[in-house]
């Protein structure tokens, strides 16, 4: 049986922008939050994922009782506004591959600089294999204290070795060097080559290049109703990173949409 492997970033590409959406919920000003309050720390030389989570912490802390906790984080991650398409987007790919001439294994999962709290916590998390984002560690009151894990840019591509080595699930959670065995080619669970990677921004760019490089398949998504983010994504085809780019819209019968299709095609015929 042939292992396929989609993988999704999650923030602008399967849901509208969640940690944006949790700063608004907590009465903060989101373009400041971004713009001037963790770019201040952009500018000291921090990077973009431990600035933006220690800025969390920042924020939840300037209040008695804190702001954000793990149970708050959960609730968030309830009630998350997907792009079009995306709730039943995965039944649809399921039944399309069931009808393959040969058999085919196709398996979801997410790398996210997001917070993986809030991702496990989305009415979609129950259709991914596996899950890797930015965690938080909590206090004895549930609260966010410090950055427990963080994914950004080459982060992000250890995963995608995870996932070909099969190194995937909870039994693998405490075990950070396991990735860095050695494994003949032959016995890799999910070839790159087999695998789908589908995001949208700068976080993404590592992950698109190691897919290119094996011949796996590649997608930009952008907002359609925002032309910044189309130039943006575009500019992710002008560099040569992805293999297509479509609006994020998962409905049956959308460029996007048919854009998955297409690509699971070449890998069933390889």
């Amino acid at each position: 049986m042939k292992n396929i492997a989609l993988i999704f970033d999650f923030d602008e590409t399967l849901v509208e922008e969640s940690t944006s959406a949790l700063i608004n919920s907590l009465g903060v000003d989101v373009d400041w939050f971004w713009s001037e309050n963790t770019q201040a720390l952009l500018n000291k030389d921090w990077d973009p994922v431990p600035a933006y989570m220690y800025k969390l912490i920042e924020l939840s802390m300037s209040k008695e009782p804190a702001q954000i906790t793990k149970q708050s984080l959960i609730e968030h991650g309830k009630n998350l506004k997907f792009k079009p398409g995306v709730s039943t987007l995965f039944k649809n790919l399921k039944e399309y591959v069931s009808n393959s001439s040969e058999p085919i294994n196709l398996e979801f999962y997410i790398i996210s600089s997001g917070i993986g709290e809030v991702i496990r916590s989305s009415s979609i998390a129950k259709h991914f294999t596996d899950i890797w984002a930015s965690d938080f560690e909590y206090n004895p009151n549930g609260e966010i204290i410090f950055p427990k894990k963080v994914l950004s840019f080459t982060d992000k591509t250890r995963y995608i070795f995870q996932i070909s080595k099969g190194q995937i699930g909870e039994q693998y959670r405490n075990k950070p060097y396991i990735v860095n065995n050695k494994i003949d080619p032959k016995d890799f669970r999910t070839k790159i080559e087999n695998m789908i990677y589908i995001g949208d921004g700068l976080t993404d760019i590592p992950c698109f290049s190691l897919l290119k490089k094996y011949n796996g398949a590649t997608i930009a998504v952008y907002d359609a109703q925002n032309m910044q983010a189309y130039g943006k994504a575009w500019k992710f085809v002008k560099d040569d990173r992805v293999n297509n780019l479509n609006s994020a819209n998962y409905t049956v019968g959308s460029d996007l949409f048919n854009s998955i299709l297409m690509a699971l095609n070449e890998i069933i015929k390889q």
